[in-house]
């Protein structure tokens, strides 16, 4: 019983440290960063891209936003034999693809044709909600396997002590 409860204290820290938690942290701070250019642009959403936004849009996506979207994407690719479900979600796919169809935009730039904006694979809207749902799911999981070993190991001191 022990060693099972180890074992998927185990596989719960590995989901997070390796997984989920990193997909977390990035994903949290790119909302963070998308709601900072658009405050600095006054704007609600980034639709439509202006012609006076795109020297700060371009910025942006080369140096903050792909190169989150990069390592979000290594870590779905590299290490999704750690996602919770039996199947990979549609939501990571979708981010995978939207990411890829990026990669086509900033290739475009890169050689002086600013004439998409925007990756033709929209954001997947689902996938903040599903990578915050399970990131604190694992962090309950954790905590909950952390008291309870806890508690077996104060109970243990406890009754040597009365001994």
């Amino acid at each position: 019983m022990l060693a099972r409860r180890q074992d998927k204290l185990r596989l719960v820290n590995m989901r997070l440290n390796e997984f989920y938690g990193p997909l977390y942290v990035a994903s949290q701070a790119g909302n963070i960063a998308y709601r900072s250019l658009l405050k600095k642009q006054g704007k609600t959403q980034s639709e439509p891209i202006r012609d006076q936004d795109m020297k700060e849009w371009v910025l942006w996506m080369t140096t903050i936003f792909m190169p989150l979207n990069d390592t979000r994407e290594k870590i779905i690719i590299e290490k999704a034999y750690l996602i919770v479900e039996e199947q990979m979600p549609q939501c990571l796919l979708d981010f995978v693809t939207h990411v890829v169809g990026y990669k086509a935009v900033l290739s475009k730039w890169a050689d002086g044709d600013y004439s998409e904006r925007r990756s033709t694979i929209g954001w997947p809207p689902e996938f903040d909600a599903y990578v915050t749902r399970s990131y604190q799911a694992l962090k309950a999981e954790q905590t909950g396997l952390l008291d309870n070993a806890f508690s077996r190991h104060w109970r243990r001191l406890n009754h040597r002590k009365k001994k």
